[in-house]
């Protein structure tokens, strides 16, 4: 389950039932690294190298963003995590980007019409058809990708939307993205008589988590069954996100479990761009990590759309939903639900944090 998070308190007991790492700074931990070595497949003098250059893209990107505006295409990462790419509309903005100390990248459609043809296909939302799986802005290929497992019938349903199809490409894809949530006993932490989900982050006043988990009102209690809060906020579908106030036995602390005997600390939560790494942590798969595969994505669920989540390519399954998502010691978002599973991979999505947090009005427990 997810949903965002603004402001959160974890109790010691709680740790365990999250994974969301967070270090000073990325070298530091080595749970992290080790699992940015596994996941992804590279030394651990490339993880360092890549965690380095993806906290320096994010920076780089955020001030090329405002210079740029309207020319603005969209920044990524390279496949190796090293290089940022920003996608811009005329040669006098490739002029600024190399400035600033990344690559190029001229295209025809700036991100601000990329986000019009996506919020068309939203406004139209209730006619796509249950073989649409999501849409999104794909910067790396300066276009909305649309995912299906109807080709023709997902072109008909972005034809009638009004959208600009020249900005559009449908993919095929079996995708089948659902919330992840077990109606089950287990660890983590429990809405009313057994449905388990995973904490996301701390907050001054609780945690939060996945609106899909629980609604307003719903007591919790937590891996040992001993009662823990109550639901104060909660939206799904639309978002999934929602926060529990906890009571006075738990202790709100800044930091996730890394399911490697040890916990991380979340400094902040500055967003990480396309082609960044990041991990995420929940009570059933533990510590898994992936990269960041595009942002403002609109999942259509089949019990309704949810908007502007995250799509990344680390597994989760049944039980994670609401657990964190981190990307070096920034808190990402909470686990919202995907495809797949962890023996043979497949797509998960995550909830910003950031849009959570100011919608509550949370402050998260940083460290």
């Amino acid at each position: 389950m997810d949903r965002r998070v603004h402001s959160g308190i974890l109790a010691a007991a709680l740790v365990t039932a999250l994974a969301v790492p967070a270090a000073a700074s990325p070298h530091e931990d080595q749970g992290m690294l080790a699992a940015v070595q596994r996941h992804l497949g590279v030394t651990e003098d490339q993880a360092i190298a890549r965690l380095a250059a993806e906290q320096r893209a994010s920076e780089t990107d955020r001030e090329l963003r405002k210079e740029l505006g309207d020319r603005y295409a969209g920044g990524w990462l390279t496949r190796d995590g090293t290089t940022l790419v920003v996608g811009v509309t005329d040669d006098a903005a490739a002029d600024s980007v190399r400035a600033g100390g990344a690559e190029p990248r001229l295209v025809e459609h700036s991100e601000s019409e990329l986000d019009a043809v996506r919020s068309t296909l939203d406004a139209q939302r209730t006619r796509a058809p249950k073989t649409t799986a999501s849409w999104y802005v794909d910067v790396t290929t300066n276009a909305v990708v649309v995912n299906a497992r109807a080709v023709d019938a997902a072109w008909r349903f972005v034809r009638a939307s009004g959208a600009d199809t020249s900005a559009v490409r449908v993919v095929r894809s079996d995708e089948s993205p659902r919330p992840l949530i077990d109606v089950v006993g287990g660890n983590a932490y429990y809405i009313g008589a057994g449905t388990r989900c995973s904490v996301g982050f701390s907050v001054n006043g609780g945690f939060v988590t996945a609106g899909h988990c629980g609604r307003a009102g719903s007591p919790t209690a937590g891996s040992n069954w001993v009662a823990q809060g109550t639901f104060r906020g909660s939206s799904f579908p639309t978002n999934d996100y929602a926060w529990v106030e906890t009571n006075g036995s738990w202790n709100t602390l800044p930091n996730v479990n890394n399911y490697a005997g040890g916990s991380v600390n979340v400094t902040g939560s500055q967003v990480a761009g396309v082609g960044s790494s990041v991990c995420r942590s929940g009570r059933t798969t533990g510590w898994r990590c992936g990269t960041v595969q595009a942002l403002n994505v609109t999942i259509n669920y089949a019990q309704g759309p949810v908007y502007e989540a995250t799509q990344t390519s680390a597994c989760a399954e049944g039980g994670d939903s609401g657990g964190s998502f981190i990307s070096g010691s920034q808190a990402q978002g909470v686990t919202s639900g995907g495809s797949g599973n962890c023996s043979f991979g497949g797509t998960t999505f995550f909830q910003p944090v950031n849009e959570t947090l100011s919608r509550y009005g949370l402050t998260l427990v940083t460290g």
